[in-house]
């Protein structure tokens, strides 16, 4: 669990849940441990792909991703991934095939929730916090869900991305949220593309 800033914890509370041991990445000596897949969390990108570069974690992160690590990047993770984005002259580890629009929806008072198809779940609960969405993609790339004609996940090979924070599902806008089943969905898609690469 990448840890330098944003929604970790709330993962890793996802990651108990499922009974899946983790640990958290804050310097460079914890990326250079064994380990499986790296969840690359919500947050401010720009903030943390400053922390990955003055920590010494960015060439051996994107080192690891490039060569298969399975890795899953929600809202700021998404744009720490994408190749390009548009309302942005900054890259950061720019590994997948996606252009991505920062902070598409609006500030904070954009935020929202919604239920939408994720390929190969179903129906899942959705929340929007500040997000962005992916513009296009090229080829490789697998759009997993749409949201108001917008693509909102996506994976190519090793990598998943998801506009949205299914680690808050359930715990946001009142508790809103689908089934526990429903909220672990995403977690567990993770975790089999874990287990299959």
């Amino acid at each position: 669990m990448l840890a330098l800033q944003g929604a970790f914890k709330e993962h890793i509370d996802k990651l108990n849940e499922l009974g899946v041991d983790s640990f958290e990445i804050r310097q460079s000596k914890d990326i250079e441990q064994s380990f499986d897949g790296i969840i690359l969390p919500g947050g401010e990108s720009t903030v943390q792909g400053k922390l990955l570069r003055e920590l010494d974690i960015f060439d051996i992160l994107r080192e690891k991703i490039a060569g298969g690590l399975p890795t899953y990047g929600t809202c700021a993770g998404l744009l720490l991934l994408a190749k390009e984005i548009t309302n942005d002259k900054r890259r950061h580890l720019a590994l997948m095939n996606i252009v991505a629009n920062r902070n598409a929806y609006g500030r904070q008072l954009g935020s929202f929730y919604t239920e939408a198809e994720f390929t190969g779940i179903g129906k899942i609960p959705m929340t929007f916090i500040r997000a962005p969405y992916i513009e296009s993609i090229s080829i490789g790339v697998e759009v997993l869900s749409n949201v108001n004609d917008k693509i909102v996940a996506a994976k190519e090979k090793n990598m998943l991305v998801t506009a949205f924070h299914p680690e808050l599902s359930g715990n946001f806008l009142g508790g809103h949220g689908g089934t526990k089943e429903q909220n672990l969905a995403v977690h567990k898609y993770f975790l089999n593309l874990v287990n299959n690469c």
